[in-house]
């Protein structure tokens, strides 16, 4: 299954006003990756492409990536290092079981959209939106080639 054609326009655009909605409230910045299938380890692959698309970049150091591996099942949230030093342990926790529920009854786009609402709720309460923040990192949801 190619990843770039597992979500329709439809559900690509569903999951990116997800991601403008919950930056609307928040400094904090949100990328979706979705790759076919993963090499090694979910999280260290995670952390490569956080980096690899420039996550690490932000000011604040307040990026998010939902990561996803179709063919695995598999998927992560990554924080940057700005969130990691605010937070508490398991902060991704709640989000990660709702996220595979939902990935379990096959409610890919909703799941994934809804998990990316409540991301920014968390965010906004470490990093609320500023009002000269600007858009650091493209919404887009990006795909393995």
């Amino acid at each position: 299954m190619k990843a770039s054609s597992f979500f329709s326009k439809e559900q690509q655009a569903q999951i990116l006003a997800a991601v403008k909605e919950a930056e609307k409230e928040t400094s904090g910045e949100i990328r979706v990756h979705v790759e076919s299938s993963l090499k090694g380890d979910v999280l260290d692959r995670a952390a490569w492409l956080f980096k690899k698309l420039g996550m690490d970049k932000t000011a604040a150091r307040d990026g998010v990536l939902f990561y996803l591996a179709l063919r695995d099942r598999k998927f992560a949230i990554i924080g940057d290092a700005g969130i990691n030093s605010k937070v508490q342990a398991g902060f991704w926790d709640e989000i990660s079981e709702f996220l595979r529920k939902n990935f379990k009854e096959g409610k890919f786009t909703e799941g994934l959209s809804q998990g990316i609402i409540m991301a920014g709720e968390q965010l906004k309460m470490h990093f609320p939106y500023q009002e000269d923040d600007i858009n650091e990192l493209p919404d887009e949801i990006s795909f393995d080639k």
